[in-house]
C-alpha cells in the first residue's frame, strides 16, 4: 500500500536494541519521504556497550537517544519505554502520522492502538518481522531488503564513480569535526537515487518532490557552499549531472 500523503508531522520511534545501526541512512531517508519529523527518538541501554555503533548515527541524523535500564537479561529493555512515549506524544496532539522502527511483534497492540486515534502508522524492520507487525501498519518497508537493492544499484554505477563517491565518503567522515559541507560526488549520486525512486509511470520525476526529498537529506546544501551563485538544477548540470527536463505551466519534472 502506498503512502497517501507526504505532508505528516511524524514521530520517529526507533529501537535500537532491536535494528542495526547499518541501516539509519536508509530509515531517515524513507521517513523523509513521508513529511516533517517532529520527533526523533532512538530507544535503549545506552550504558552498555551494545549500542556503540548507534552513537555517531545520534549525532549525525539529530536522534535523541532515551535511556532504559535493563532490569532483567535477554529482554529488549526498550519496549516500555518507547510504548509510554508513543502514547505521551499521542496525547500532545502534535503529530498525525507514527513511524515504528522495530523487528519486535511486541509492538503490533502498540500500531492497532495508535491507529484507534486515526494515526498513520508505517513501520520498518529486517524481513524476519512477524506478520502481526507488518499486517498492522499502514506501510511496512524491509530495512535488509532496501539494503541489498541499495547495493545492487550501486554496483551497476560506472566504476570511475563509485570510487569518487567512496572517496568522497571516507574523505567526509574523517573531516566531519572540519567541515559539515558534502562531497559533489556524493551529491550527485544521491540525487540519482532520489530521483529513480520518485519517476512515474512515463519515467518523469517531479523536481518539486525531488528537491525537496534532497534537501531534507542535506539540509545544509546550498550551490553557494560551493562557489556557485546560480539554483539548484542549474548547479548539478555544471558539475556534470545533465539530466533532462520538461516543463509545463505549472511543473517541472526531471529524468536521468
Amino acid at each position: 500500500m502506498e503512502k497517501c500523503s507526504d505532508n505528516y508531522n511524524i514521530a520517529l520511534l526507533i529501537d535500537a536494541e532491536n535494528i542495526s545501526s547499518e541501516y539509519a541512512p536508509l530509515i531517515i531517508d524513507e521517513a523523509n519521504k513521508y513529511g516533517k519529523m517532529t520527533y526523533r527518538r532512538i530507544y535503549g541501554d545506552w550504558t552498555t556497550n551494545n549500542l556503540n555503533k548507534w552513537k555517531p548515527q545520534c549525532v549525525e541524523f539529530g536522534l535523541t537517544p532515551v535511556q532504559q535500564y535493563t532490569y532483567v537479561s535477554k529482554k529488549n529493555s526498550s519496549d516500555f519505554t518507547l510504548i509510554i512515549d508513543a502514547m505521551d506524544i499521542l496525547y500532545r496532539q502534535k503529530v498525525d502520522c507514527f513511524c515504528i522502527i522495530t523487528s519486535d511483534s511486541d509492538f503490533t497492540k502498540l500500531v492497532l492502538r495508535l491507529k484507534e486515534d486515526n494515526m498513520y502508522v508505517f513501520g520498518m524492520g529486517e524481513s524476519k518481522t512477524p506478520a502481526s507487525l507488518v499486517n498492522a501498519c499502514e506501510h511496512f518497508a524491509y530495512l535488509d531488503k532496501m539494503s541489498e537493492q541499495k547495493q545492487k544499484e550501486e554496483i551497476k554505477i560506472a566504476s570511475v564513480e563509485v570510487k569518487e563517491v567512496k572517496t568522497a565518503e571516507v574523505k567526509s567522515r574523517k573531516k566531519q569535526a572540519e567541515t559539515s559541507i558534502t562531497p559533489i560526488a556524493l551529491l550527485v549520486t544521491s540525487l540519482k537515487t532520489i530521483i529513480d525512486d520518485n519517476v512515474t509511470e512515463q519515467d518523469w520525476a517531479y523536481w518539486s518532490k525531488v528537491a525537496d526529498l534532497f534537501q531534507k537529506k542535506y539540509p545544509g546544501f546550498h550551490p553557494r557552499n560551493y562557489g556557485y551563485r546560480g539554483n539548484t538544477k542549474d548547479f548539478f548540470q555544471k558539475h556534470g549531472f545533465l539530466f533532462q527536463t520538461y516543463n509545463t505551466a505549472t511543473t517541472v519534472s526531471v529524468k536521468k
